[in-house]
């Protein structure tokens, strides 16, 4: 059995991508198809995060023009140093006018190019804009684990949703960053036998604390071109999940849908598919 019959045949009901960019790579121009797919493997809401002020109002669309997307905005560390002088002004606008998200933001210290100051000021600038508009966050992290930890701990107030995106910390770090709020979202890292890191982290992970993702068009599950990961493949992670956990993955399908759309009640998507 391939890869697209396995997700036919899963019988999972109802899943919920907290993770993915359907305005990138070979989505932007097969997206329909892309969706029809997606809702064929039981997957009832896709949340796509904007990552710089060039995508910012085509994802939005997204969300406008399918009732089964949800959206979040927001600059990625990887676009810090392209950001224009009045990109929060911008970012603000439209979070104000629109229920959306914050996200994806963050910080990489896996970059060729350090920025350090600069991310962290953009990361918590926007984390202050969740802040005030009481938004839910997906936070990408490499690297720095610890001092997000920090930054986050030494805020003297945090959004009322935090979401750690295709997690990739140490097992250990995992009941600290629930202890300071956050979702963990694990996403087909893995489906790799070898990425003992995220197949341990995962466990540790509480029920009520636990999201699923593609990430696509990135980070593919085994058997499937890397860049071409698409949110049809979500069974995929949720089959392998529950094998780690021990659970059923119907029960692990209905638990981190459950949990994804109480993180995204605010947005138009999450109220649309709780409905």
């Amino acid at each position: 059995m391939n890869g697209a019959d396995s997700l036919l045949a899963s019988g999972l009901p109802d899943l919920v991508d907290a993770h993915c960019h359907l305005q990138d790579g070979f989505l932007r121009h097969a997206l329909e198809p892309a969706l029809l797919r997606a809702r064929a493997a039981g997957v009832r809401m896709m949340c796509c995060n904007g990552t710089h002020a060039g995508d910012w109002r085509y994802v939005l669309g997204l969300g406008r023009s399918h009732a089964d997307i949800c959206v979040s905005l927001g600059l990625h560390p990887w676009y810090v140093g392209e950001r224009g002088t009045d990109w929060l002004a911008r970012l603000e606008e439209l979070v104000a006018d629109n229920p959306v998200g914050i996200g994806e933001i963050g910080l990489d210290n896996a970059l060729d190019a350090r920025n350090d100051v600069e991310q962290e000021e953009v990361f918590l600038a926007q984390m202050e804009l969740a802040v005030r508009y009481r938004r839910p966050v997906t936070i990408h992290c490499r690297k720095a684990f610890g001092r997000l930890a920090d930054l986050i701990g030494a805020m003297r107030e945090r959004p009322p949703y935090m979401m750690l995106h295709a997690y990739a910390g140490s097992h250990e770090m995992v009941p600290v960053f629930e202890k300071l709020g956050f979702y963990i979202s694990i996403c087909a890292s893995i489906t790799r036998t070898a990425n003992r890191k995220a197949r341990t982290a995962c466990v540790r992970v509480s029920p009520d604390r636990l999201l699923v993702e593609s990430d696509s068009p990135a980070i593919a599950p085994v058997g499937v071109d890397f860049e071409r990961n698409e949110p049809a493949y979500l069974p995929m992670v949720v089959d392998v999940l529950a094998e780690l956990r021990g659970e059923r993955p119907e029960v692990v399908a209905a638990r981190t849908a459950a949990n994804a759309r109480l993180f995204f009640r605010c947005c138009a998507g999450g109220d649309a598919a709780a409905e």
